[in-house]
């Protein structure tokens, strides 16, 4: 038995990058997945073709996390189509770099309808089916600059520590109903939506920041091992 078999997952903004990356574990682990895109229909049908040749249900919707109509219809076709909602991954986000100066209140709003307001949007939506089973995981992918900050990306960073506010608030709302509510807040990851920076100094600025494994594991030598291994 896999440790998601015949649970339903919802993936906001999986066509590509961490999203698409999620989406095909949940699968090889046996969760059916719904996952949603904005622009590319061929990317996103390639991934719903890479899914149900994994042996579980999957279904590609076109949906703008950030516009709260658009997720209401897609939660109710994903809860018609298959049956309930187990697990839901709200991951859609974009980045609208720049420096206060220059940022304008569309960038700044765009941001945070896409990774902000889409959180509020789809965690409202799915509470319904997930309080009635009483079970269920949302997941919600924040950021390390929405824990640090980072100069030229203000809305970005507001955006994703607005995520570990609102996780911690709904956490202890959904808790006795048993949903579980969880932020997750990777590092620097290239993906499409990094790539730009993949040769800059902000990228190596990040990077330097990753301890490296010697430097986080204690030092153990052969001996020592001995002492704790078992026999």
């Amino acid at each position: 038995m896999k440790l998601l078999d015949n649970k339903v997952a919802i993936v906001t903004g999986a066509s590509r990058g961490i999203g698409e990356a999620i989406a095909l574990k949940f699968a090889e682990h046996g969760a059916n997945v719904a996952f949603t895109y904005v622009s590319s229909d061929e990317k996103a049908k390639a991934l719903e073709a890479r899914l149900q040749a994994m042996g579980v249900k999957a279904k590609a919707y076109k949906s703008n996390a950030g516009v709260f109509e658009e997720c209401e219809a897609l939660v109710n076709d994903v809860v018609k189509e298959f049956g309930t909602v187990d697990i839901c991954v709200n991951n859609a986000g974009i980045s609208k770099d720049n420096l206060i100066l220059r940022m304008s209140p569309e960038q700044w709003d765009e941001v945070m309808d896409v990774n902000l307001k889409s959180v509020f949007n789809m965690t409202k939506l799915v509470v319904r089916p997930m309080m009635k089973a009483r079970k269920g995981s949302i997941i919600n992918m924040s950021s390390i600059i929405g824990m640090k900050g980072n100069a030229g990306q203000s809305s970005y960073a507001a955006s994703k520590a607005g995520i570990i506010g609102f996780s911690k608030s709904i956490a202890q709302e959904l808790g006795s109903r048993n949903v579980r509510v969880n932020s997750v807040a990777p590092g620097f990851v290239e993906t499409d939506m990094t790539h730009y920076l993949k040769d800059g100094e902000g990228a190596q600025n990040y990077l330097s920041q990753i301890p490296s494994v010697n430097s986080v594991l204690p030092k153990i030598s052969p001996m020592s091992a001995s002492s704790w291994l078992p026999t």
